[in-house]
C-alpha cells in the first residue's frame, strides 16, 4: 500500500500501481470524467501513469493551467495527426502548448498552405477527435527512436534526439500517429470537442534562420463549443479595443520611427488624461503623507553600480553615456529608487521622522527588444507612479497593509473589481540571483505574506518572481473582457538601504539601516492607461476624459452663443470644445460619439432663445433640455472619482 496526500492535506491509502485516474474515480466519477492530467510531487504526469510510491497529487482539470496546457499539448498532436493524414510525407518540428492554445512547426515539403486549407485540417481533427483514441505513452530506447524517425525520414526529430539523453526518451500515440514527446497528454482525443486553427507563419528550425523555414501552424481547441464561440467574440472584442487602435482614433498618442521605437508621443489629449491620473494620483499621495520630489533622466554610471542595477541589468539596459570627461560615464534612468536613496541619504534622520515617504512620476528607460515593443505595453521610456517608503523593521507591515488599502482604493476608482494578489517571492533552489541574508528574505516575506491574509487578499504564490532586492505583491487585475494584466506592484527592500549605507538613529541612539518599500499602484502610466483603455474600450469615467463635453452649434449663427456657453463651462473647471466646422449637425454627433465625448450639447434658435442647451449622451441619445446651471448640476453629481 502507498499513501497519496491531496491538496487539502487529506491523506488516503491504495494500493501500489494506482493511477490518477483511479484516485479520481475513488472520489467521483464526476470528477474523473474531467480529470486531463495530474500533479504528482510537482510534476504534471499523463492521468493513467500508476504510481508506485507514496505521493502528493493534485488532479488537473480544465480550470487549472497545467490542465488547459496539457489539453493544448495534446491539441498539437491531433493537428499533426490530421496534417500527416491530409499532406503525406509531412515532416514535424516541435508543437508545444502556448499560454492561448498550441502552435505546430511542420515542413509541408513544399505544398501551398494558407488560412484556406484550414477547414479541412478542422474538421479531419474533429473526425479524429470522435475517435477518442487514447494517448498511450512508451519509453524508447535512443537507437529505437532514432530508427523510428530514420525510417519516416525525420531529419528535425532525429535532429532533437541527438540532444536528449538515452533511458529518457518517451514516444506518444494516438490513433495511427506517433511523435516523440515527454508529455504529458490527456488521456484521450475525445476531450477534444471544438477546433480552431488561428493563423499561419514562418519560423526558422531552432529559431536559426541559417535554417530552413518550417511552417507555423496556430491553434485553439476546447473541451465544449460554447467554451470556442466566447473565445472568439472575446478576440473579436478584443480587436475593438486595442489600445493602439483607440489611440489613433482618440487622438491619444502615437509614435515616429524618426524619435525611435518604443518612445511613446502623448498628444494634446492623451497628455490630459495623463495629467487627470496624475492629479488623482497627487491628491492622494499627499492626503497619506508623501513628499514629491523630482529627479534627473540620467545618472552616474557608479550610481547604479552601487545600487547592483547595473550588475544585473547592464548588458540589457541601454549603454552608457560617455562624456568629454576621462571615465565620466552616465547611464539613463532605469530606475528611480537610486535616485530616492541619495535624497533619503541628503540630511541625518531620526526614528521619530520614520516612516519617510517619498514619491515622483519619475521617467524611466529600458532597452526592451524591437519585437518585443507593443503599444503602450512595452515601451523603452515609460514614467512610473513611484514612492519609496523609508521605515523601520517594526513598521513594515502596517505599512504594507496602508499601501494594499491605497493599491485596492486605485483599482476601485478606475472600474477593475476583479484581481489576484501574486506573493512573489526568491527561488528556494537558486539563492544566488538575489542578495541579502536568508533572516532578512524570511523577515520580508514574512511581512508580505502576514499583510497579506490580514487584509484578506485572494492570494496565489510564485516562487522565483521576486526582485533580486527582495520580495513582492504583485497585484493581477482582470479586465473586462476577462484578461489578466500585473499592474500594481508592492515590493519589500532589506538591500537597497544597506548599499548605499543608509542610516537613522534610534530610540538607543544608534545607528540603523532603514528598511525600503517600493510600490507603483499604476505601475507605469503608459501600461496603465493601456489596460485602462481597453478595460472600458476609450469610455473613460468621466472625471477621467480628456474630452468631457463637445459644443455642437447647429449652424454658424449659434457660434457665438456656443462660444458663450462654453466660457462659462471652463470656468467651472469643465473641459473640452466648440466644433465649429461648417458641417450638418448630424456629422458633428457621429464624429463626437466615435471620439467618445461624454456629453454634446446641442445649440439652435431655440435654445438660444431659452438660454439653454439640449443634452445627448455617448451611447444614449437625446437626454433633454437644461438651462446651463442645471446641466453643471447634472455634469458635477455625475463626476465623482469612484
Amino acid at each position: 500500500m502507498i499513501n497519496i496526500t491531496l491538496p487539502d492535506g487529506s491523506i488516503r491509502p491504495y494500493e501500489s500501481g494506482v493511477s490518477s485516474l483511479d484516485i479520481a474515480l475513488s472520489i467521483s466519477e464526476g470528477l474523473a470524467r474531467n480529470v486531463l492530467a495530474a500533479k504528482v510531487n510537482d510534476e504534471v504526469w499523463d492521468a493513467s501513469r500508476i504510481i508506485t510510491s507514496d505521493s502528493k497529487v493534485q488532479l488537473l482539470t480544465w480550470n487549472d493551467v497545467e490542465g488547459k496546457s496539457t489539453f493544448w499539448h495534446s491539441s498539437a498532436h491531433l493537428l499533426a495527426e490530421a496534417l500527416e493524414i491530409l499532406y503525406p510525407g509531412v515532416k514535424f518540428g516541435i508543437g508545444p502548448a502556448i499560454e492561448t492554445g498550441y502552435y505546430y512547426d511542420v515542413d509541408l515539403g513544399g505544398a501551398e498552405f494558407s488560412q484556406n486549407d484550414f477547414k479541412k485540417i478542422e474538421d479531419k481533427m474533429l473526425e479524429l477527435a470522435r475517435a477518442k483514441s487514447n494517448f498511450e505513452r512508451k519509453e524508447v530506447s535512443k537507437n529505437e527512436a532514432i530508427s523510428y524517425f530514420t525510417a519516416k525520414g525525420d531529419e528535425y526529430k532525429l535532429d532533437l534526439i541527438k540532444d536528449l539523453q538515452d533511458g529518457k526518451i518517451t514516444f506518444y500515440t494516438q490513433g495511427n500517429f506517433t511523435d516523440l514527446c515527454r508529455g504529458p497528454h490527456i488521456p484521450n482525443t475525445g476531450f477534444i470537442k471544438a477546433v480552431k486553427l488561428m493563423n499561419v507563419a514562418g519560423a526558422y528550425w531552432r529559431g536559426d534562420e541559417k535554417n530552413k523555414q518550417l511552417t507555423r501552424i496556430y491553434g485553439v481547441t476546447f473541451p465544449k463549443q460554447k467554451e470556442l464561440e466566447e473565445y472568439l467574440y472575446i478576440l473579436e472584442e478584443a480587436k475593438k479595443r486595442d489600445h493602439r487602435k483607440l489611440g489613433r482614433e482618440l487622438e491619444l498618442f502615437t509614435f515616429s520611427e524618426k524619435v525611435g521605437g518604443g518612445l511613446p508621443l502623448w498628444l494634446p489629449k492623451g497628455n490630459m488624461l495623463r495629467e487627470r491620473l496624475m492629479a488623482f494620483m497627487k491628491k492622494l499621495l499627499i492626503k497619506n503623507g508623501y513628499q514629491l520630489v523630482t529627479t534627473p533622466h540620467i545618472g552616474s554610471k557608479q550610481l547604479y553600480v552601487t545600487s547592483g542595477h547595473y550588475e544585473k541589468y547592464g548588458k540589457d539596459s541601454f549603454q552608457p553615456i560617455k562624456t568629454p570627461e576621462l571615465d565620466e560615464e552616465f547611464l539613463l534612468k532605469p530606475m528611480n529608487c537610486p535616485h530616492h536613496c541619495e535624497i533619503f541619504a541628503f540630511k541625518p534622520h531620526s526614528y521619530k521622522e520614520l516612516p519617510l515617504r517619498i514619491a515622483e512620476f519619475g521617467t524611466v528607460y529600458r532597452y526592451e527588444q524591437s519585437g518585443e515593443l507593443h503599444g503602450l505595453t512595452r515601451v523603452r521610456g515609460f514614467t512610473q507612479d513611484d514612492a519609496h517608503i523609508f521605515c523601520m523593521p517594526e513598521q513594515v507591515k502596517d505599512e504594507f497593509m496602508k499601501l494594499i488599502d491605497l493599491v485596492l482604493y486605485v483599482f476601485n476608482a478606475l472600474g477593475f473589481k476583479e484581481y489576484v494578489a501574486q506573493i512573489s517571492l526568491r527561488d528556494p533552489e537558486n539563492k544566488t540571483k538575489y542578495f541579502g541574508t536568508d533572516e532578512e528574505w524570511a523577515i520580508a516575506e514574512g511581512a508580505i505574506i502576514e499583510a497579506a491574509a490580514a487584509k484578506g487578499l485572494n492570494t496565489i504564490t510564485e516562487l522565483g518572481e521576486a526582485a533580486f532586492y527582495g520580495p513582492k505583491l504583485d497585484f493581477m487585475v482582470k479586465d473586462a473582457l476577462g484578461r489578466k494584466w500585473q499592474l500594481g506592484t508592492i515590493q519589500v527592500d532589506y538591500q537597497l538601504p544597506k548599499r548605499f549605507e543608509l542610516e537613522y538613529i534610534g530610540s538607543d541612539n544608534q545607528k540603523h539601516t532603514p528598511v525600503m518599500i517600493h510600490r507603483a499602484p499604476f505601475g507605469s502610466l503608459e501600461r496603465f492607461i493601456a489596460v485602462l483603455t481597453e478595460h472600458c474600450a476609450g469610455n473613460y469615467p468621466l472625471w477621467l476624459s480628456p474630452v468631457q463635453v463637445a459644443l455642437l452649434p447647429i449652424s454658424e449663427k449659434f457660434q457665438d452663443y456656443a462660444n458663450q456657453v462654453f466660457s462659462e463651462l471652463q470656468a467651472e473647471d469643465i473641459m473640452g470644445f466648440v466644433d465649429h466646422r461648417d458641417e450638418k449637425i448630424g456629422r458633428k454627433i457621429r464624429d463626437a460619439e466615435v471620439q467618445k465625448v461624454p456629453f454634446m450639447l446641442i445649440v439652435g434658435e431655440k435654445e438660444m432663445e431659452e438660454g439653454k442647451v439640449s443634452v445627448r449622451r455617448h451611447g444614449q441619445g437625446d437626454d433633454g433640455s437644461y438651462t446651463l446651471q442645471e446641466f453643471i448640476k447634472i455634469f458635477k453629481d455625475e463626476l465623482q472619482i469612484g
